[in-house]
């Protein structure tokens, strides 16, 4: 079972609402010392006024040596990072070839090389200290392919991918840290603003899916997938063939079709 209690916490996308959630938990929790990171300086110091125990740096995670430097520094100053939230991410919302160059790197360095960065810096302590526990948001989307989202779902596939092997590794090498994927479908954070929900799959609540992941981190769960559409796709995926999966998941539940009004975040 994974504790709050004592341990330090950091989150990334910290500014962002679920990261304002996790934050909030983990202080409810006891933890020691909550520190947020995000690139979004005034949003942070707006975060820190909501939620006053936060520690916030403003951090560029799609520059390998600022996570490097923030990090040395976080370690510095309090020793080890016991628990690690990847919570950062963005998309690109449109046509693959609508994408710019700077665009689909973005979206990469973001949401997959800042995922394993961040989890590499501050790893060898929680191997050493045989204690941590990392979570990976990654998402539905890299369980199902969609259009006007092919950055970001394959930013997604990666970080589940590598998430899923991490675990297994620490597993099997004994090391006492805990890994977990949350692979989530819409949630209602403005990220995916102008989407339209597939049916029977719900725009999660941040409260609720944050909270949720809150207690799964704390039962060291592996995997968390919500809502219940999300958990039946690998099946339907493993039984139907291709063709007949797109039928099912566009034409019926109108999955392909989730992004034709997407606005993002203003």
């Amino acid at each position: 079972m994974t504790q709050f209690k004592n341990k330090n916490v950091l989150i990334t996308g910290g500014a962002g609402v679920l990261g304002g959630l996790f934050a909030k938990h983990a202080i409810e929790r006891g933890a020691q010392k909550v520190v947020l990171w995000d690139v979004d300086e005034k949003g942070l110091e707006n975060k820190q006024k909501e939620i006053p125990a936060v520690l916030i740096k403003k951090v560029d995670l799609s520059d390998r040596s600022k996570i490097e430097n923030a990090a040395s520094e976080l370690l510095k100053e309090l020793g080890s990072v016991d628990i690690v939230f990847n919570n950062a991410g963005i998309v690109a919302g449109k046509p693959f070839e609508e994408c710019s160059q700077d665009e689909i790197e973005k979206v990469i360095q973001v949401n997959v090389l800042a995922v394993m960065h961040v989890t590499r810096a501050f790893l060898p302590e929680m191997v050493k200290n045989k204690n941590g526990h990392i979570i990976n948001i990654s998402s539905a989307a890299s369980l199902i392919a969609n259009p006007r989202m092919s950055v970001y779902a394959g930013s997604k596939w990666a970080v589940t991918g590598w998430s899923e092997s991490l675990r297994i590794e620490l597993e099997k090498m004994k090391k006492g840290v805990q890994v977990t994927t949350v692979q989530p479908g819409y949630i209602d954070t403005g990220m995916f603003e102008g989407i339209k929900a597939p049916l029977m799959t719900p725009i999660l609540k941040p409260e609720k899916i944050a909270l949720k992941i809150i207690r799964a981190v704390e039962k060291n769960k592996v995997t968390i997938r919500s809502p219940f559409m999300v958990k039946l796709t690998p099946f339907l995926k493993g039984v139907l063939p291709q063709r007949t999966f797109d039928f099912v998941a566009g034409k019926i539940f109108g999955v392909y079709s989730t992004m034709d009004s997407f606005t993002g975040r203003k």
